[in-house]
């Protein structure tokens, strides 16, 4: 698959972001791709952007899905972005 870059945005003590992060973690690891975390707490332009919808999904820093990253779409995109669709 060509880079793909994954990036989930979250804060600590987020339900929400704890059920993310198992499902992108176990789709983006059936792909061999890597997620890299971000805490919008630790960056001012993040908190002031997302505070009220994360987590957030980005792939190549597009925004995928917000609050729950639903599997099946999540792996669709990444189908698309390989050109398997």
């Amino acid at each position: 698959m060509p880079d793909v870059r994954l990036t989930l945005l979250s804060k600590p003590g987020c339900h929400l972001c704890d059920d993310a992060r198992q499902i992108v973690l176990e789709v983006a690891g059936e792909r061999g791709l890597t997620v890299e975390e971000r805490n919008i707490l630790d960056d001012e332009a993040l908190l002031a952007e997302y505070a009220e919808e994360i987590p957030v999904l980005l792939i190549d820093d597009r925004v995928h899905q917000i609050w729950r990253v639903d599997p099946e779409r999540f792996r669709r995109a990444l189908d698309e972005r390989e050109g398997r669709a």
